[in-house]
C-alpha cells in the first residue's frame, strides 16, 4: 500500500522584490518563513507508451553525522513495506544416475523481495565444478555449442554431444543475454578465482508496475543441466553452488 502525503500550504499574499534571484527569508504581516523551499508533486503520469514516478523534494537527502548526532535525509531511508528477503525453493539438487549423451536438468525457483530505492542484485558462484570427492576427477563446466558461453554472456547449449554442467536462467530481472530456455553459462569457479556473477538484478523496487499486485517481488527459475561423455569416469560428483542476494539503498 502507497502512502500519500499532501501538503498544502496556503498564502494570502506573497511579495517578491522585482528581480530577486535568491533569497534566504520570505516575510509578510503574517508569517515569516526562512530558507524557502516548496516542492509539489504527486500522482502517476501514464500514457499509451509511457509510465513515469515521481518524486520531487529534497534539497540535501544524505547521511549527515557528527560525534553526537546522526542524520539520515531523503526519501531513502523511509522505512519501507518490502523488507529485503531472498529464497530458493531448493538447495539440495540430485541428477542421479548420469547416461552418457543425454542430458539431465533440475530447476528451482529463487525468489527476491526488495524495498530499497537502488533494488537488488544476485550472484552466483561454485566453489569447484562437479567432482568426486578427494580426487582430480571431474566433469567440466560446458563451453555450450559454440565453445564461447562464459560465466557472464550465454550461448546456446542443445546439442547432446555437448558435455559438462551448466545453467540457464528465466522469469523476472534476469541478464538479457538468457535469450531463451536454451541459453545456458557455466558458474563462475571459485576455484579458478572467478568472481561470482550476476544472475537477477534490478535497480528499482521489487514491484508489479504493470499490474499493481501484491506479491511485490521477483521470481526466478534457474535450471541446472550436466551432460557427460561415455569416457566420463564413474562415480559421484558433487560441489556447492552459493547464492548471495544484495540490496541496494
Amino acid at each position: 500500500m502507497k502512502k500519500i502525503l499532501v501538503l498544502a500550504l496556503f498564502i494570502s499574499s506573497l511579495f517578491l522584490p522585482q528581480g530577486a534571484l535568491a533569497q534566504s527569508k520570505v516575510v509578510s504581516p503574517n508569517y515569516e518563513i526562512q530558507f524557502p523551499n516548496f516542492n509539489a508533486g504527486a500522482g502517476v503520469p501514464k500514457s499509451t507508451n509511457f509510465w513515469t514516478s515521481g518524486t520531487l523534494g529534497q534539497t540535501a537527502a544524505g547521511l549527515f553525522s557528527s560525534t553526537n548526532f546522526r542524520v539520515k535525509s531523503g526519501f531513502q531511508y523511509i522505512k519501507t513495506i518490502i523488507p529485503f528477503s531472498f529464497s530458493i525453493s531448493n538447495i539440495s539438487v540430485s541428477f542421479g544416475t548420469l547416461t552418457p549423451g543425454t542430458p539431465e536438468t533440475r530447476t528451482a525457483t529463487l525468489t527476491v523481495k526488495a524495498g530499497g530505492a537502488g533494488g537488488y542484485s544476485v550472484k552466483a558462484q561454485e566453489n569447484h565444478p562437479l567432482q568426486i570427492v578427494g580426487s582430480a576427477t571431474y566433469i567440466p563446466n560446458t563451453s555450450c555449442d559454440s565453445g564461447t558461453c562464459t560465466k557472464t554472456q550465454a550461448q546456446l547449449w542443445t546439442l547432446n554431444s555437448t558435455y559438462g554442467f551448466g545453467f540457464n536462467m528465466t522469469g523476472d530481472d534476469v541478464p538479457s543475454d538468457f535469450v531463451n530456455s536454451n541459453y545456458f553459462r557455466p558458474f563462475a569457479n571459485a576455484a579458478a578465482s572467478e568472481d561470482p556473477a550476476v544472475v537477477m538484478a534490478k535497480t528499482q523496487v521489487t514491484w508489479d508496475y504493470s499490474n499493481n499486485t501484491w506479491p511485490w517481488e521477483s521470481q526466478a527459475t534457474i535450471t541446472y543441466k550436466v551432460n557427460v561423455s561415455g569416457t566420463q569416469p564413474a562415480g559421484t560428483y558433487t560441489n556447492i553452488v552459493k547464492f548471495t542476494a544484495i540490496p541496494a539503498f
